[in-house]
């Protein structure tokens, strides 16, 4: 189920935009353009989902922090985040709480719309219509119902509402943005938990720090495309073989190389090496998600693992959607020619994200891979 369009405004740099995706999408511009705001906003979607929504936006820095300050601020403003998943739209207004009185927490979220609907002949159908004072939910039989428990202002409807027998089709809403995973950056200094064995059980999914990086490879070893997994790394890194070891109950990653006596341990491999890995178990899992993004994937790579890298991307591209923000020219090129993919270069103009060149609603258009 891809996500066919990201509606965002008054987020940080975006003031207003609304960008049509496709199967594989590729963003790309100067450090401090907004390209992690797009990334961030895609985030928040999930978070919200999770019902982790005001610990995101804490943070970040509280709403304070994140609502667009730029020219043409007036009166009120709240963050608009939207997405169309195929069939459903989901749509979410945050702002600042109204508090009586004196408050702490004067700067947490405060969920002011919430909307989930499915389209159906041409016809928008309401499933969750979230006011100030009232709740509204499409239940099983079809029929509008005002929700009378009470909800948190500060987390989504979305999150709260959890019965599957009452509201299937919000239930299946959830399910569906609770799946996309988000990879930002892994920890590779001398000191990282990476480079030390760790507990682990069976990790059909890596953990978006990739704390659980080994037991995840040691998964694609046993229930997965162990063939791919190993030409993915002796893509990389010629001759080479991945393995794990278990000293003392813990997981730790191994790499044979071709010329030396012994595996290289995790905590002898270079932060190239270990990142990559790191980005190998997570677009290999054994369960595809619909959605992967991943932030400056080639952040402490050599230019070297950038076309292996690009590879390993468009063999991801033909069953998961993909988000890629990066700084590398190299690295866009190369997977955009693999998946046909036409990047989008953005900039900043007065404080406002917009693409290079062109005006400033932020969109382009992608082949499927």
């Amino acid at each position: 189920m891809p996500v066919t369009e990201l509606r965002v405004s008054n987020y940080r740099s975006i003031k207003d935009l609304t960008l049509p995706l496709k199967r594989a999408n590729i963003i790309t511009g100067p450090n401090g353009c907004g390209k992690s705001n797009l990334y961030q906003s895609m985030a928040l979607v999930r978070a919200a989902a999770l019902g982790e929504l005001a610990k995101a936006l804490s943070d970040e820095g509280g709403i304070p922090s994140v609502l667009w300050a730029g020219a043409g601020k007036a009166g009120p403003v709240r963050i608009h985040l939207g997405v169309s998943v195929d069939e459903f739209d989901y749509d979410l207004e945050i702002g600042l709480p109204q508090v009586a009185g004196h408050s702490a927490f004067g700067a947490d979220p405060q969920i002011k719309s919430e909307v989930v609907s499915i389209r159906e002949n041409n016809k928008k159908i309401l499933i969750l219509d979230r006011g100030k004072h009232s709740c509204s939910v499409r239940n099983s039989s079809g029929e509008k119902e005002t929700y009378r428990l009470a909800l948190y202002d500060g987390e989504s409807a979305l999150s709260q509402i959890v019965d599957s027998k009452r509201f299937p089709i919000l239930d299946d809403v959830r399910r569906k943005l609770r799946k996309w995973r988000f990879y930002h950056g892994f920890r590779s200094d001398l000191h990282s938990p990476l480079r030390y064995p760790q507990p682990g059980i069976r990790t059909f999914v890596m953990a978006a720090d990739g704390l659980d990086v080994a037991a995840a490879l040691q998964t694609i070893i046993e229930n997965g495309d162990d063939h791919g997994l190993q030409n993915a790394v002796s893509d990389a890194f010629p001759g080479a073989v991945l393995g794990t070891s278990s000293p003392g109950g813990g997981f730790e990653i191994t790499l044979k190389i071709p010329g030396m006596l012994r595996p290289l341990r995790a905590k002898e491999l270079s932060d190239g090496q270990l990142r990559y890995l790191c980005l190998v178990a997570a677009l290999m899992s054994p369960t595809p998600a619909p959605l992967i993004a991943l932030n400056e994937p080639e952040t402490s790579l050599h230019e070297d693992l950038l076309s292996p890298l690009a590879r390993l991307c468009a063999l991801t591209a033909s069953q998961t959607q993909l988000w890629i923000t990066t700084h590398s020219q190299k690295f866009a090129t190369e997977l955009s020619e693999l998946i046909s993919v036409t990047p989008i270069a953005l900039e900043k103009v007065d404080g406002e994200t917009v693409r290079a060149g062109r005006d400033r609603r932020i969109y382009y258009s992608v082949e499927n891979p």
